[in-house]
């Protein structure tokens, strides 16, 4: 038998043709035996029980590594299919993948798990994790794998199997007496699943489709160590208990009506979070040579077809008639912008010319998938488009950055970036793309910034830089993001006139700091379990007279509040004074002014903070004075002056 090189970090070694990554495993790192769940080879991650035919280059992948957490989620998923088939034989099989955090599988049922059958379910997983049962693979012909799934009766995975390329390489993985559909890869044995935890069940549309047949989902979670596991249940129930849907309810910020699915209604004190944070957005754009534009929301059919939103779009897009012509309500607002910008004649003296929106745009989502805010079908993006000179690209788009970094500082977030690239329908030529995308490395290296390449993610029209930021819980969220466009400007015929008389093609950067307003909100009500920082809080003081007699009092001092820009309530209901003050935590606002006969004679409030607890009385003037400074200072950490 011929022999093959095989090379780990440093080792190189030779060995025979059609050993396992296990025997290889066990010769080069045998410390790692039994931490490692897969390998990669030249690139592709596969089973440590694959033969390895050819010279190759591998990695070998544990927990740490995210195709590790992948991989021993995959076959957990595995373990409750072979469970709910123990306990349920008449359940048909859908699709089981790993996904973030987690993992799930799909069941037809002839009726809905109960929370008592989940029970049972993963009892029965542990005795299969404790057979230690290997993870098989063997690939089959198409006949073969048809074959053997229309005698189970399994008509998902006959579906599935239909549906591939002529050319695919089709594998069954087999645990004990249970055969599944798989590509892989899994872990060696059941037994490397240590911790395993199924959380809920719902509802899910065979293949994502609303006209196909409602499955039952099971989702669930799994790690290395108990320990690991009793972690993210403490912050699954953390999460649960900062819902942003709950929270929306309970503060009395927004709501979501069956009369308009995925389209929230925000309320007056969502209202004053919203214009808020619009204000701050607005203020700070206009600092950095920013000029707000505001463009239609339905333009006509021609406009999106000449963008390119036509055929890489339309699935998502809503549309009318009007006046016999064909019109779409816009997914995204640079095509309008476009339009202001071509409304005049241009210099090179101009540039840049950066141009920023609060656009309004409506996107067909799925009802299976609307969450909250956090998934919706209209939504304000903070867009801006800035056109310039080639010269200025790797200048503006630092400056954006800049933006960026200053704008997640004030909320308290970090961040992660992210360089997207080509798509498989992306417009335009390898050539433009090379040069967006190398264009996009060189300003963040120039600006130091730390990023991983995510390959084939890039907008239709460019390449993109993404920031993903990151709550008090680790989540990461999408929200930033800087688009370098060249097609655009081409598509539309853009031009200036140039320092030596004739027309150019300007360059131009869609890019957006918050995202989603929406989505941005529902991330800060979880953020901060809706105690938001004083500047933002709907409330920011409330006024707690003891008794009926000092209600004038109260009122006095919510008027000297207000016309100092402090918004303020006044509790002048006939409760005891404990209530108020309960009533006042729960809803969250970040000061308490309790007065009663003395703070009346004196002049004074008796200060109460949502987290600190009594602050002790002082003059009403030195109040002012201490949440004025508070605000403008747009401070995090709410309190710490008095």
């Amino acid at each position: 038998m011929s022999g093959i090189v095989v090379r780990w970090k440093e080792k190189k070694e030779l060995f025979p043709r059609g050993i396992t990554g296990e025997e290889v495993l066990k010769q080069l790192a045998p410390d790692l035996v039994g931490r490692v769940l897969v390998m990669e080879v030249n690139g592709e991650v596969r089973d440590l029980a694959r033969p390895l035919e050819a010279d190759a280059e591998v990695k070998f992948l544990s927990w740490e590594d995210e195709a590790g957490k992948r991989t021993l989620r995959h076959s957990a998923s595995h373990v409750l299919a072979q469970a709910v088939k123990k306990l349920f034989p008449e359940a048909k099989l859908a699709i089981g993948p790993a996904i973030e955090d987690g993992f799930y599988y799909d069941f037809a049922v002839p009726r809905a798990f109960t929370p008592e059958d989940l029970e049972k379910i993963s009892a029965e997983m542990q005795k299969i994790i404790a057979q230690n049962l290997p993870f098989e693979r063997r690939e089959v012909s198409r006949e073969e794998a048809l074959a053997y799934f229309r005698e189970a009766g399994e008509k998902y995975k006959v579906e599935l199997i239909e549906d591939l390329p002529q050319d695919a390489v089709i594998s069954l993985y087999r645990q004990g007496d249970f055969v599944d559909l798989c590509a892989g890869p899994h872990v060696p044995s059941t037994g490397y699943i240590k911790a395993v935890k199924l959380l809920s069940v719902a509802g899910a549309y065979w293949r994502g489709d609303e006209k196909r047949e409602m499955l039952q989902r099971i989702y669930g979670t799994a790690f290395t160590t108990k320990e690991e596991l009793d972690e993210h249940l403490r912050l699954l129930e953390e999460a649960a208990r900062r819902d942003h849907r709950k929270l929306g309810r309970e503060l009395d910020l927004f709501s979501l009506q069956e009369e308009g699915p995925g389209f929230p209604f925000f309320h007056p004190k969502g209202m004053v979070l919203r214009n808020e944070l619009e204000a701050f957005w607005r203020a700070e754009h206009r600092k950095r040579g920013y000029e707000e534009i505001r463009t239609p929301i339905i333009l006509s059919q021609e406009l999106w077809q000449r963008s390119g939103h036509w055929d890489h779009y339309r699935e998502n897009m809503y549309f009318t008639e009007i006046d016999g012509r064909g019109f779409a309500i816009k997914p995204m607002n640079c095509p309008g912008c476009i339009l202001v910008y071509k409304s005049k004649s241009h210099s090179y003296r101009e540039f840049p010319i950066r141009l920023a929106e609060m656009g309004l745009v409506h996107r067909h989502e799925r009802a299976g998938v609307l969450h909250g805010l956090m998934r919706v079908r209209c939504f304000t993006q903070d867009d801006a488009h800035i056109f310039m000179l080639p010269s200025q690209i790797t200048q503006e788009i630092k400056g954006v950055i800049d933006l960026i970094t200053y704008i997640y500082q004030v909320f308290g977030f970090s961040y992660q970036v992210e360089l997207s690239t080509k798509p498989e329908n992306a417009m335009g030529s390898d050539e433009i793309w090379e040069q967006a995308t190398s264009a996009l490395r060189e300003a963040l290296e120039q600006a130091g910034m730390e990023y991983k390449v995510n390959e084939g993610d890039g907008a239709f029209y460019g390449p993109k830089i993404d920031f993903h930021l990151r709550d008090c819980l680790g989540r990461t969220w999408q929200c930033g993001t800087i688009q370098l466009d060249f097609l655009m400007p081409e598509r539309f015929d853009l031009e200036y006139i140039g320092e030596d008389g004739q027309k150019h093609r300007p360059v131009m950067i869609h890019r957006t700091v918050l995202g989603s307003i929406e989505r941005f909100i529902g991330i800060l009500i979880e953020h901060y379990a809706g105690a938001f920082p004083t500047w933002l809080a709907p409330v920011q003081a409330r006024v707690l007279p003891i008794t009926d007699r000092q209600l004038g009092y109260a009122q006095e001092v919510a008027s000297a509040l207000t016309a100092e820009g402090v918004r303020v309530e006044v509790d002048g209901r006939n409760e005891k004074i404990g209530h108020k003050i309960r009533d006042a935590q729960l809803q969250r606002i970040p000061y308490m002014l309790v007065v009663g006969e003395k703070e009346m004679a004196q002049g004074t409030v008796a200060v109460r903070h949502r987290e600190r607890g009594d602050r002790g009385a002082m003059p009403l003037g030195s109040f002012i004075a201490g949440i004025k400074e508070e605000i403008a200072a747009r401070s995090i950490e709410s309190g710490k002056w008095c």
